[in-house]
């Protein structure tokens, strides 16, 4: 299958520092990629060679099958930053229009797309008079225009409270769905951590994981967490036989290795009415990004 994002060998220095180093990933039509990292890590610089807003060093970068910045790309790419910015006294339909006159798309398309981000009842207020999250919504709205293959997301729900965060990446899934690629960059853990199919991340430049949740969980071989729930009479009895520590009463805590978890879970379901229920708890995206960050070669 061919990729909407091919990244091979890229390395990136500004004078004496090396900004990217060997870093190499594709993603594949409707796939989902989260790229994560630190400040400076160097993902700013990745998502602006994939726009071809600045050269590379050395490596190869394919976008949508051509180059990065040139006609045909710039044509199956949007992108859509942080911080978006619009005229205040425009309307959301006279922005969208504007640019899709821009793009030589027909302007007759603003309404369908302002529709399509949930801001059909809005289109003919002000931009000044919209909030940070409708104005994100304007932003993906003109990212949309002519049905791009590839999205770079830069914090796209910076700012944004969680019914506007969640109403975001349900518009991700759908256009995912649909074929579409996405490179979304994010602090946001918890967040990234159930909405997309596979996790970049970097490190000084250095791409230290690229792989699904599951499998950098298995990768780092966190601890796992287990938490049982006992009756009161019985949390005491629960603990002793598990070798657990009790806490809020009648909660039982265990932790295991990946491979242990299921001897304990048996452990646990041979308790029977000693216990009501029992919580598997993996490691969260942050402990991965904590573990993998810290694994950037000498």
């Amino acid at each position: 299958m061919p990729m909407n994002l091919t990244l091979s060998h890229l390395t990136k220095r500004f004078g004496a520092t090396r900004a990217l180093t060997d870093v190499g990933f594709t993603v594949a039509p409707g796939e989902r990629v989260a790229l994560l990292g630190h400040n400076g890590a160097g993902k700013s610089t990745l998502m602006k060679i994939v726009l071809g807003l600045i050269p590379y060093d050395s490596g190869e970068v394919v976008v949508v099958g051509q180059a990065p910045g040139s006609r045909a790309a710039r044509r199956d790419v949007a992108y859509l930053p942080e911080n978006v910015a619009f005229h205040p006294a425009l309307t959301g339909l006279e922005q969208i229009r504007t640019y899709l006159r821009l793009r030589g798309e027909n302007p007759r398309d603003a309404m369908g797309l302002l529709e399509r981000v949930g801001l059909a009842e809005a289109a003919r207020r002000r931009i000044g008079t919209y909030s940070k999250g409708m104005r994100q919504r304007v932003g993906l709205a003109q990212a949309l225009i002519g049905r791009p293959k590839l999205l770079v997301l830069d914090e796209p729900t910076s700012g944004l409270d969680p019914i506007s965060r969640r109403d975001f990446y349900a518009m991700l899934d759908a256009l995912a769905a649909e074929g579409a690629s996405i490179l979304l960059s994010s602090h946001a853990l918890t967040e990234v951590e159930a909405r997309t199919d596979r996790i970049v991340i970097l490190s000084k430049g250095v791409m230290v994981a690229n792989d699904t949740l599951a499998a950098l969980r298995r990768q780092a071989a966190l601890p796992i967490q287990l938490q049982v729930a006992a009756r009161p009479e019985t949390a005491d009895a629960v603990a002793a036989r598990l070798s657990g520590a009790r806490f809020n009463g009648a909660t039982v805590s265990l932790t295991c290795s990946h491979a242990e978890k299921l001897a304990r879970l048996s452990q646990v379901a041979a308790l029977g009415d000693l216990i009501d229920d029992v919580e598997v708890i993996p490691p969260s995206l942050e402990d991965l990004y904590s573990h993998f960050s810290k694994q950037v070669p000498q």
